[in-house]
């Protein structure tokens, strides 16, 4: 990834078309504390339930912007199709999009909301570009246009982020630090995050939590939670299910590839 890029751009990918389809199959997205943009390419658009008795989903464009969440979506994975897309820093949303990242928390927004015809724009180039490295760079090259001239984010809001991604911190202490009140430190999180730093920082706790189960086939719970920043067992089961939907004992048998992609059904 170019280096330009990396103040706003975490990972860039492109991926051909993964499987073949596989009638009802859905899965949990669960929370990153990351924005994401994604294109899908060459099969239907993206479909989300709102819940697990929707059986019609709701379809969006091939171009998506996927707010910060603090909760699971549950998408549709029966009609794959190739994509490219980033998940973004703090403080993207503004340098990209004009908006403040609170706008878009929670919610899949339409490209051509935010962007137009250039929206439109870079769907066919993209569209049109075959090989998947190719691809890749001409969205790089697309986003760099977009960035050039952005204004860097606060540092103290930017260290803030970076020390919740690591480990709980005492937001009065942060806000202080910034030389904010505590009212404008919190406000000018949530332009960056879209979320409270209190909110960010359970949804970052959730994040190392799993990245830990990925390598613990049978986790001792009882101790897991106490070093995942728990206060205990039920603690954590209760803050499992609001984040991922399924218990932690579901989550684990599962054995999925990637930690915040969670197959149901």
């Amino acid at each position: 990834m170019p280096a330009p890029l990396r103040p706003w751009v975490a990972q860039v990918w492109s991926c051909a078309r993964p499987h073949r389809p596989e009638p009802g199959a859905r899965e949990h997205g669960l929370p990153s504390g990351a924005m994401h943009l994604a294109v899908r390419l060459d099969g239907p658009p993206l479909r989300l339930y709102a819940d697990a008795g929707d059986m019609r989903g709701r379809d969006f464009g091939p171009a998506i912007v996927a707010g910060v969440r603090s909760g699971y979506c549950i998408k549709d994975l029966s009609r794959p199709a190739a994509s490219v897309g980033a998940v973004l820093r703090p403080g993207a949303a503004l340098a990209l999009f004009g908006v403040s990242a609170a706008e878009l928390a929670g919610q899949h927004v339409d490209l051509r909301e935010l962007w137009g015809s250039r929206a439109e724009s870079l769907y066919q180039q993209l569209a049109a570009c075959p090989d998947p490295q190719r691809r890749q760079a001409l969205f790089e090259r697309f986003l760099l246009r977009r960035l050039r001239g952005a204004r860097g984010l606060d540092p103290q809001i930017a260290l803030a982020a970076r020390t919740l991604q690591r480990e709980p911190a005492a937001v009065a202490a942060m806000a202080a630090g910034a030389g904010r009140s505590h009212r404008h430190f919190i406000a000018a999180f949530r332009d960056a995050t879209g979320l409270s730093p209190k909110r960010y920082a359970r949804v970052q706790r959730f994040r190392r939590l799993l990245e830990r189960l990925s390598a613990l086939p049978d986790p001792d719970w009882a101790g897991l939670a106490l070093d995942a920043g728990y206060a205990d067992q039920s603690h954590l089961i209760r803050e499992f299910g609001e984040f991922a939907g399924v218990s932690p004992g579901r989550y684990v048998a599962a054995r999925v590839r990637s930690p915040h992609h969670l197959p149901i059904g």
